[in-house]
């Protein structure tokens, strides 16, 4: 549903936050679940619809519990079982969105077209006619991660202007980044998709549900939006491929490690979370409940002081190399550096980079 007021849409919609496992470095397995937990969204009248970090195929949870050499075959795995974006795969993901009419946000591990090694913890966004809107790659693996994933650059960190609001993603610990998070509220954002790995392996003084809470909540707090946040799960299969040992099994069966919910412009959550079980979370989402609080705060509007603070957002697309002196080398194909192109039949968004100076915020007086 959308209500026009005089220049300002505002849309009513349900969302749905998915916390699911992977079938585990299965990777058309994977699809084919992901497709069936859409279509289940969408027939409980879902229009958008969240998925975990990396669900496409699975988490590298032996960066964890194993040394890099004894982890080294597990890494061969998961690039092998990861995916070109566009591909395959996200077609039949596409037609899902489409038959549901529905967003769908997914993560992915996304391999680099043309270097075989080079694989990203990415974030699909998907319209409801089955357009590839956009791709977000992490911009920093966090701690173990680096061990398997490329970081992203500054080109993906933008919002998706749709019929269910302004979107913006961001994946797992990027969440805590201030300054990528305020960059997607400064241009706008009203929805915003956390999406997180469940991590029973961290340290024992570290509950990734309340870590995932308190960032879910002061992001909405701070910027009067609404968070959707879907998180994975871990099965015994994925245990039983992991584990070696006593102590990493009592690790990677640690409960209270996943959480997804659905959280409001004033920080608090609209419905029931889920913790550590299967399943789907939906909520009713009316962007205009995002007004009043700004009244408050609008952190990106009244409630700043732009001619003191400057943020700038280099959105230039960094490649291993720049040539200069021709156009471009003759032997690299359409696609080489790793920007996305289009589906089958389907035109890429034209995005253009703004000047990587470019001021995020309001205009000086």
């Amino acid at each position: 549903m959308l209500i026009k007021g005089d220049d300002v849409d505002l849309p009513q919609f349900k969302a749905a936050a998915v916390q699911a496992a992977p079938v585990f470095l299965d990777t058309q397995a994977t699809i084919d679940k992901a497709c069936s937990l859409i279509h289940e969204a969408s027939r409980a009248g879902a229009r958008l619809i969240a998925f975990p970090e990396v669900f496409v195929p699975g988490y590298p949870y032996w960066n964890w519990t194993k040394t890099p050499i004894a982890g080294s075959p597990h890494f061969e795995e998961l690039v092998k079982a990861s995916i070109v974006v566009p591909g395959p795969e996200i077609s039949q993901l596409a037609g899902a969105a489409r038959a549901a009419d529905a967003y769908v946000v997914i993560g992915v591990n996304e391999r680099h077209p043309r270097f075989p090694a080079t694989i990203y913890n990415s974030v699909v966004i998907l319209g409801p006619d089955g357009s590839l809107l956009g791709v977000h790659r992490k911009l920093v693996p966090t701690w173990a991660e680096k061990l398997t994933w490329t970081g992203g650059d500054g080109s993906s960190l933008r919002t998706y202007d749709t019929a269910v609001g302004n979107l913006g993603v961001l994946a797992c610990g990027e969440n805590t980044n201030t300054l990528a998070r305020f960059t997607l509220l400064a241009q706008g954002e009203t929805v915003h998709v956390a999406n997180y790995i469940a991590l029973p392996v961290a340290p024992d003084d570290y509950d990734m549900v309340e870590a995932i809470k308190v960032r879910a909540a002061a992001h909405s707090f701070e910027g009067k939006v609404f968070t959707v946040v879907s998180c994975s799960t871990i099965t015994p299969e994925i245990v039983d491929a992991v584990a070696h040992d006593d102590e990493s099994r009592r690790l990677l069966e640690r409960p209270h490690s996943a959480f997804s919910g659905i959280f409001g412009p004033d920080g608090r959550l609209l419905t029931e979370p889920l913790i550590d079980d299967e399943g789907i979370v939906y909520a009713e989402i009316d962007i205009a409940r995002c007004i009043q609080p700004k009244q408050m705060h609008d952190i990106v509007g009244h409630y700043n002081r732009f001619d003191i603070f400057e943020l700038r957002v280099n959105r230039q697309r960094q490649d291993p190399i720049l040539w200069s002196g021709e156009a471009a080398c003759p032997d690299v194909p359409a696609g080489a550096n790793g920007e996305h192109r289009s589906l089958a039949g389907l035109p890429a968004p034209e995005v253009s980079p703004p000047d990587p100076n470019e001021l995020i915020g309001m205009p000086r007086p």
